[in-house]
């Protein structure tokens, strides 16, 4: 499932054409108990567990820094912002599908082994990026599509969803002993001062949330409504 770990010859060969699926995430502070990867590593294990149960799919290597700039004064942080980002979408997806025509072929000199990408994004920052380079991509007739994490009723950062999410895939990486209660206003509340780059000014550990009770069970719960959703995802634009 790793295409990373595959050899030229064998892709497309004697094969239908895969289905591409790339992790897109983040390095960036996820309050004092979560590490910087947290996006990446969500988004990686999604579109690994995609690939487990569709034989279709391959993953690529993730893209594990995004837009957060509204992380920027918590050290570790990196951004690229969302025009070089929409820029590295836009040019992965086009060098993953040449041929705009969709024309399948089996000619292993012709670098065409995938049918589409799929985005399967980790981080909020990153929507504006990826949407845009869905557009793009689309007006050019090719076979792309983004899913982003949806939780309802979930907080929005370093939270309760989130740490339960890395308690059930990474609790090696969680230092649960350093879990505080963040900022719980919402959105409407203080989306001004985070589209304005000072997520610090909101919270000063960082988190946006309560992640005191958060549990591996529940983080199982949520992890298989996100996959059975992106599993939905896959099928579309694969048309199976």
């Amino acid at each position: 499932m790793d295409l990373g770990a595959r050899r030229w010859t064998e892709l497309g060969h004697g094969h239908h054409r895969w289905l591409l699926a790339v992790p897109v995430g983040s390095c960036e502070q996820h309050g004092p108990h979560l590490p910087l990867d947290t996006d990446t590593l969500i988004a990686v294990s999604l579109a690994e567990s995609l690939a487990r149960r569709r034989d279709d799919t391959l993953v690529a290597p993730a893209i594990g820094i995004g837009a957060s700039g509204e992380h920027a004064s918590f050290p570790g942080t990196l951004s690229i912002g969302t025009e070089a980002l929409t820029d590295v979408l836009v040019e992965l997806a086009r060098s993953a599908l040449p041929d705009p025509t969709g024309t399948a072929t089996t000619d292993l000199t012709t670098a065409d082994p995938f049918s589409a990408v799929l985005f399967v994004n980790g981080h909020g920052g990153n929507v504006d990026a990826l949407e845009r380079a869905r557009s793009l991509l689309g007006s050019e007739s090719r076979r792309v599509d983004v899913w982003h994490p949806r939780v309802h009723g979930g907080d929005p950062h370093a939270g309760h969803t989130e740490t339960s999410l890395m308690l059930f895939l990474h609790p090696d990486r969680v230092e649960e002993g350093l879990a505080e209660v963040g900022s719980t206003a919402g959105f409407s509340e203080i989306g001004s001062q985070l589209t304005s780059g000072r997520l610090a000014d909101v919270s000063p550990n960082g988190v946006l949330g309560d992640p005191t009770g958060a549990t591996a069970e529940v983080g199982a719960a949520l992890f298989e409504g996100l996959l059975d959703d992106l599993l939905g995802t896959a099928s579309r634009l694969q048309g199976t």
